[in-house]
């Protein structure tokens, strides 16, 4: 990847332009800063030695471009490259580009992957679209005009948002176009003007698409049809911006009164009660220079030690049980060298004042997290932020907020940290509504653990009701109404009294085994991805671990993990476990889930790309510590190995090799291990279930993987609003799959299990035990309901429901095929 470094006299002004930059691509390309200097009385001016430790930052053989403003960053710039070695000094450019509009266009360019000179020749021309609005001409070095191609195919679309293709629309635009082998270009029909080349963002900026401005799109090659699928939709979706930051809070009277909205489903159960609109302020923090670093420095450790005494105080909290360990991770934060060590760089080196050097590192890790694909991980953003603010309260000395209520109310909120959540009177909080979370977030773990139903992910309209308003939420199907009629209230107050009734008859029979009424056993796991959350399954009822996700190991560092911090975590979950089975996943990190650190690099289909198996085979070294980590770990407990995103043999039988190579290692060294462990694989791409009887007989196991399997299956993104409703795991295509995958396992003579989330979905359970499946695997707080449905199931009619499901023609007929027949059933 092509590093860029920013040189000004001015730090505030450098540090802006690098935010800019980087807010064009989400954070994908290394962006370095040597602006200003360690002068409080004049901080303006440059210097040599930032600028090659800058270079040295963001340094990698495909080139490394320098921006400058003026002057002395030129020289300074110039004299940093006599620090480099001859082989290095050859990959660095120093740019004569604009500083602002050429790091803008160097960076969008760099991450459509384009080459050293195109980026170049793209920061070179970046006055162009400045000119051309004001009337100016310019000359540049790139005079390639492309023209129209009457043999492409060609597409029409009205752009809608509100503020047309300006700085990240069209960022998003070229990157999107940068995806593609063919040449694509671009015109604003509106305009009038030129087709220009959409893989340039000077060149798509000069067009001045503004909102309601028709454009053409022309596409020439082997991939066009994709091409312009791709850029239909992201011109649907408004470029990814939410026009409603732009635009008054004023919501239509019809919406407020009589509204029904859909969120998602957070915690189950019913709640009617008037809003309480929670609005936290977070503390805002300036920047200064001080002189006395070490005060400082002793400054913030007692902020951090008062926040370690806090969160130490929430986990000894009565209402949490087990799930107050979440704040165990909290506390991992605050100890966390990675976090730590920055921020003592800034306050030493920097002379940052305690405030401003937390809170930008903070942002940074939380930033990291955020920006990730897979929803599970970006929720742990909202922790390291929850942690951010209470540091910065204890620096402050400011108390840490409380949520007081005067009757009993629903919060409706953007957004509940975990602490918020963790501190509720259970007795006044009937509900949590908020626009912002998902299911897998801290905050609705804890608020399933303190029974409060809550629906996240909301429209915005509930944020402008008035305090006192009625509400009704229901967190099982994650509907919201807006001042309910009495018919509403009257049908949720009913299903409230039932579904109470029925949680505490699963809850009081968690801990039996899942066996339907012709005496079927099915094995009910969990899928985890921390101790808290081992020690929460058991507390459900789970017989075992499913899926431990290892990829929280590899999150929140700036190296990998030392095979003796593995090591504890997994002992330490199988502690928790007390012998019950624990199936570790390998990493299944890759494309989707950057880590700069392990060398990956942004793909253009990441999840097509090198991530699971295929990133641990081409990176061995890695592959081996996670491995020997996991199999000293197994001695004197029940552990499986499982690697993911399998799509070969060939792959297994490596990954075997490897695993192997590393067992002979641990005999040399007479390190005892379980010789017994079982390995497994993940089925979760088409070419595993079609070959699913050949990998069969390479392993122990089989574990089906329905949230990758559907959307690999239906070629359809689960990230993708416009399509993740095709990549439903009950259509019959990966019924199917699923079917055909226990039939080549059982012909083997293997088990096979499931750790989807359609294991913990009430709808698929006849289906799945109908298909003969031996162990499903799903998150802790659904064991006791889908132990409950199974217990009340015939195995021989269940399988009569899966065969009439697999002849199906959509998942919405499933739906209600099992819909009709459970409401017969006696």
């Amino acid at each position: 990847m092509i590093g860029i470094v920013i040189v000004s006299h001015s730090k505030q002004l450098a540090a802006g332009v690098r935010e800019l930059a980087a807010q064009m691509v989400g954070g994908d390309v290394a962006l370095a800063v040597a602006a200003g200097i360690d002068d409080p009385n004049n901080p303006l001016g440059t210097d040599a030695m930032q600028v090659y430790q800058a270079i040295e930052s963001v340094y990698s053989d495909d080139g490394v471009i320098v921006l400058m403003d003026l002057g002395s960053a030129l020289l300074s710039a110039e004299m940093a490259l006599e620090f480099l070695s001859e082989t290095q000094r050859k990959k660095i450019y120093l740019c004569e580009a604009p500083l602002v509009e050429g790091a803008i266009a160097a960076t969008i360019s760099a991450a459509s992957g384009n080459s050293i000179e195109q980026v170049i020749a793209e920061a070179r021309g970046a006055l162009t679209a400045k000119a051309a609005q004001l009337g100016i001409d310019v000359i540049t070095n790139n005079q390639q005009t492309p023209t129209n191609n009457p043999h492409a195919v060609q597409i029409q679309l009205t752009v809608a948002n509100r503020l047309g293709l300006h700085a990240r629309p069209a960022a998003r635009f070229v990157a999107t176009a940068a995806k593609f082998q063919a040449q694509i270009q671009v015109r604003n029909v509106t305009r009038n003007t030129d087709f220009v080349r959409a893989d340039s963002i000077n060149q798509v900026a000069t067009l001045g698409v503004r909102q309601g401005h028709e454009i053409a799109i022309a596409v020439t090659g082997i991939d066009a049809e994709a091409a312009i699928a791709a850029l239909q939709q992201l011109v649907a979706d408004n470029f990814g911006e939410d026009d409603s930051d732009l635009l008054p809070p004023v919501i239509a009277a019809s919406e407020t009164v009589e509204g029904e909205l859909v969120g998602i489903p957070a915690s189950l159960g019913v709640a009617i009660a008037p809003v309480f609109q929670y609005r936290p302020t977070t503390v805002q923090v300036e920047e200064y220079i001080v002189e006395d670093t070490a005060s400082e420095w002793q400054r913030l450790q007692t902020a951090i030690q008062t926040a370690t005494q806090d969160l130490q105080s929430l986990q000894r909290a009565n209402q949490l049980g087990d799930e107050a360990e979440i704040f165990s991770a909290h506390l991992l934060i605050l100890q966390d060298p990675a976090l730590l060590e920055p921020v003592r760089q800034r306050i030493f080196s920097h002379h940052q004042n305690a405030e401003f050097a937390w809170k930008s590192t903070i942002d940074e890790l939380a930033h990291n997290f955020d920006t990730l694909d897979d929803a599970y991980l970006q929720e742990r953003a909202n922790d390291i932020t929850d942690v951010g603010q209470r540091v910065l309260r204890s620096l402050r000395g400011i108390t840490i907020p409380t949520i007081e209520l005067t009757q009993p109310s629903i919060i409706v909120a953007t957004d509940l940290t975990p602490s918020d959540t963790a501190q509720l009177d259970t007795t006044k909080v009937l509900g949590i509504c908020t626009t912002r979370g998902s299911a897998t977030s801290h905050t609705a773990i804890l608020a399933r653990s303190l029974g409060i139903p809550a629906v996240v992910g909301v429209p915005a309209a509930v944020l402008h009701l008035a305090n006192g308003t009625l509400l009704a939420i229901d967190g099982t199907n994650g509907r919201v109404w807006l001042e309910p009629d009495t018919d509403t209230i009257t049908t949720l107050q009913a299903k409230r009294e039932a579904k109470l009734q029925a949680q505490q008859h699963a809850q009081a029979t968690a801990h039996q085994p899942a066996i339907t009424r012709d005496r079927k056993r099915v094995t009910i796991a969990a899928n985890i991805g921390s101790v808290a959350e081992a020690k929460i399954a058991i507390q459900n009822g789970a017989e075992g671990v499913g899926l431990l996700r290892t990829e929280f190991l590899y999150l929140n560092r700036t190296t990998a993990p030392t095979e003796e911090e593995q090591f504890a975590v997994y002992q330490a979950i199988a502690e928790v476990l007390d012998r019950r089975a624990l199936i570790i996943r390998t990493l299944d990190i890759g494309g989707d889930k950057p880590l700069h650190y392990l060398g990956l690099h942004s793909e253009p289909n990441p999840f097509l790309g090198k991530r699971g198996i295929r990133f641990c085979l081409e990176n061995q070294d890695i592959f081996k510590t996670q491995l020997r980590a996991i199999l000293r770990a197994s001695y004197g407990h029940q552990f499986k190995i499982m690697f993911p995103m399998v799509a070969t043999v060939q792959e297994v039988q490596a990954a075997k090799e490897i695993l192997a190579e590393v067992q002979t290692q641990l005999r040399r060294a007479n390190i005892p291990f379980d010789e017994t462990m079982q390995v497994g694989i993940m089925v979760e791409i088409p070419s595993a279930v079609a070959i699913a009887d050949q990998l069969a007989t390479e392993v122990d196991f089989l574990s089906i993987g329905t949230n990758d399997l559907s959307q690999y299956m239906m070629a359809a993104d689960r990230t993708n609003s416009q399509v993740a409703m095709l990549a439903d795991a009950l259509h019959p295509a990966v019924l199917r799959s699923i079917w055909q995958t226990v039939q080549a396992a059982h012909s083997s003579g293997i088990w096979v299990g499931l750790c989807g989330e359609l294991a913990a979905d009430a709808v698929a359970t006849p289906i799945l035990v109908g298909l003969g499946l031996d162990e499903l695997s799903l998150n802790p707080q659904a064991i006791p309901i889908v132990k409950h449905a199974i217990s009340e199931l015939n195995a021989v009619e269940a399988q009569a429901i899966a065969q009439r499901a697999l002849n199906l023609d959509s998942a919405d007929r499933v739906r209600e095929l099992v819909s009709s027949l459970m409401q017969k059933a006696p």
